[in-house]
């Protein structure tokens, strides 16, 4: 049932940001819709703890954060290859230990892996995800561990 309580405040919230008017019908309307939703999601079955891991609420906002950061230098870093032209690539193929306890860390750090430019989750077995690196330099940074160790943070 927290889940389904958390799912409305999450709806409602949605609704309030991008609405931005607060009139009595369109409060009525909300409600309605929200309840609605909810409902229909907690006879569907589908609000659950791995579809809505509620434990991630206060520690995945900080990691978005370093993540975006990450994000931003690999993209200048692709930038740079791609204007230098095809001598700065040097794509290669490693293997990652994944140090998660869970499914969801697990996943989370492999989306991470091909959200963040010039590398891409290719294979995940075995606690062990095989990635394209487009640089050496990029299969080192990922190498360091620095990205596992904080998806390790997050989970739960």
């Amino acid at each position: 049932m927290k889940h389904v309580l958390a799912l409305s405040v999450l709806l409602s919230a949605f609704w309030l940001i991008n609405s931005g008017h607060y009139t009595s019908l369109l409060l009525f309307f909300m409600v309605v819709s929200v309840l609605f939703v909810a409902v229909l999601c907690h006879r569907m079955d589908v609000v659950d703890g791995e579809s809505q891991p509620l434990e991630l609420t206060f520690t995945i906002p900080v990691y978005w954060l370093w993540l975006i950061k990450e994000v931003t230098v690999a993209n200048i870093a692709v930038a740079r290859c791609v204007w230098k032209g095809a001598d700065s690539i040097s794509p290669s193929v490693i293997k990652v230990k994944a140090n998660q306890k869970t499914d969801l860390g697990i996943v989370i750090y492999a989306n991470s892996i091909t959200l963040t430019p010039g590398t891409v989750s290719i294979d995940l077995e075995d606690n062990e995800i095989t990635v394209h690196a487009l640089t050496r330099e990029t299969a080192k940074d990922l190498l360091t561990g620095e990205m596992d160790r904080r998806v390790c943070k997050v989970e739960p």
